[in-house]
């Protein structure tokens, strides 16, 4: 095999010295600074920033108006109309989850429950808000519409123990979904 030998460019006098590109850096940095500080930063206006700069200043300012319809944020269990559960117990979003975020304990429904034609609920259902990656597959593979990925940023806690939210945890900020919902549907 040939070996090939390269030689490399010679540079001139001025860029030798780096005082071209040490200039022009520092040009660039300056225009940027006094487009900031008169509030005409690029950017600013959509974010509703402070006008110094494109940072939105996150105490005050909040997200909540610019979020994009595709945002994917936490996952929750929500109830139909009437209070029922939506979720069987199918465990999809359990062995699809990538992080093992979500862990749930199927039971049984009592034969003398009027809604006993389904198989199970969760007894258990704990979602691991420190694991969670936000990818959306819960909300992707469940048949009954029962998790959704609500629009919530600001999940917070003191403890790891806060940070995994239960079943009654989930279902209080989850709510009511209104529509369709597969396992109380007749023909099934």
């Amino acid at each position: 095999m040939a070996t090939i030998k390269l030689n490399r460019p010679k540079l001139d006098a001025g860029e030798k010295i780096y005082l071209g590109a040490i200039f022009k850096g520092f040009f660039l940095t300056l225009t940027h600074a006094i487009k900031s500080l008169r509030g005409k930063s690029a950017g600013a206006e959509g974010l509703a920033s402070s006008g110094l700069g494109v940072t939105m200043q996150f105490p005050e300012q909040r997200w909540d108006e610019h979020m994009p319809e595709y945002y994917r944020g936490a996952p929750t269990l929500v109830t139909d109309e009437q209070g029922r559960e939506r979720c069987v117990s199918c465990q999809l979003c359990e062995f699809i989850c990538p992080p093992k975020a979500i862990k749930i304990t199927p039971s049984e429904i009592p034969s003398d429950d009027p809604w006993a034609k389904v198989e199970k609920r969760p007894l258990e259902f704990d979602i691991d808000m420190i694991r969670c990656i936000y990818c959306g597959m819960c909300e992707e593979v469940c048949p009954e519409q029962a998790i959704y990925l609500r629009k919530d940023y600001l999940i917070t806690g003191t403890s790891r123990d806060q940070m995994v939210h239960n079943k009654k945890k989930l279902y209080e900020i989850g709510g009511v979904r209104v529509g369709l919902v597969n396992k109380w549907n007749e023909l099934k």
